[in-house]
């Protein structure tokens, strides 16, 4: 086991976790929050990765940032305004953005397939020498992630973040409060989709590269990673659901990790991956039903002791 998890695979799965952490907790804000699958966070990943990617070539690696988070943005709200302004069901509405996005991906590319950055700067190249050679990817994507979560952790405490909650628990009782749910929907999604962004556009910087198909299940990875934060660390309040989400995407990354390490085949990959979701979305189920067993099974051995 020692020679699975070697520390080069532990640094390599925390960096990956930490980064894709950004998608599961954009599906947190979409899905656990305002009830609503996003099936754009395909496109919209792959949208950020070649914002970011393109903005880093004209040597802007930071801005890259911002303008991934914008790109995002817009996406989350044309994604709101199919659903809000055109009655558009929220899936169908996904699969019409993440259909549109492949095309605007492309163009943003170049019309190109793929889109290297191998010899750009980078926001991790220009911290290389701040915190060493082994662990600066591991720590700028940290200090990202973690201004990501302070800001997220105090934004859903305000007033607005509060009817953003309410809006996915009960939107008919925040229209009777006399606010527009279509206006935090919209918003929800904005933050949502900027999140997803923004991670592409680490993962593009962290691999030097982009591809048309980098977000390709990027669902199904977030999902797991959310289902699997929540099997841990229960439902609660949100910085616990913050920390849960963080913490199963790293899990995740480390089960991947480990898969790779046994030498599973890459073309099996997305099938391991579909098994961890399958795994983590019946886990609470099989908990309870566990349980269940083991108090029939008592109430059976107290009934016949009394006999």
């Amino acid at each position: 086991m020692s020679s699975i998890l070697s520390l080069s695979v532990v640094i390599s799965a925390l960096e990956l976790g930490v980064i894709y952490s950004l998608v599961a907790l954009a599906l947190y804000l979409s899905y656990g929050i305002l009830n609503i699958a996003d099936l754009s966070t395909d496109g919209c990943f792959t949208l950020g990765c070649a914002v970011g990617a393109q903005v880093a070539i004209m040597g802007h690696p930071v801005l890259a940032l911002f303008a991934a988070m914008a790109a995002g943005v817009c996406s989350g709200f044309i994604m709101s305004a199919l659903q809000t302004k055109l009655g558009v069901e929220p899936i169908l509405a996904g699969i019409i953005v993440n259909t549109g996005l492949y095309t605007v991906n492309l163009a943003v590319m170049g019309f190109s397939s793929n889109l290297s950055i191998f010899k750009t700067e980078t926001i991790y190249s220009m911290c290389k020498g701040l915190f060493g050679p082994t662990w600066y990817k591991l720590a700028v994507s940290i200090v990202v992630v973690v201004v990501i979560c302070v800001i997220l952790a105090w934004f859903l405490g305000t007033r607005l973040g509060l009817s953003i909650r309410a809006t996915g628990d009960n939107s008919d009782m925040v229209r009777a409060s006399s606010i527009n749910p279509g206006l935090t929907t919209t918003i929800g999604l904005c933050i949502s989709g900027s999140f997803t962004a923004l991670s592409g556009c680490l993962i593009g910087q962290y691999q030097k590269a982009c591809d048309i198909n980098l977000g390709t299940g990027m669902v199904t990875i977030a999902l797991a990673s959310l289902i699997i934060g929540e099997s841990l660390f229960g439902r609660g309040g949100v910085v616990r659901h913050i920390i849960g989400v963080i913490a199963g995407s790293c899990l995740y990354r480390f089960v991947m990790a480990i898969a790779l390490k046994l030498h599973v085949p890459p073309e099996c990959l997305k099938l391991v991956s579909a098994v961890i979701v399958a795994v983590a979305i019946a886990f609470p189920y099989l908990k309870q039903q566990f349980a269940l067993q083991r108090r029939k099974m008592a109430s059976a051995g107290a009934g016949k002791a009394g006999r």
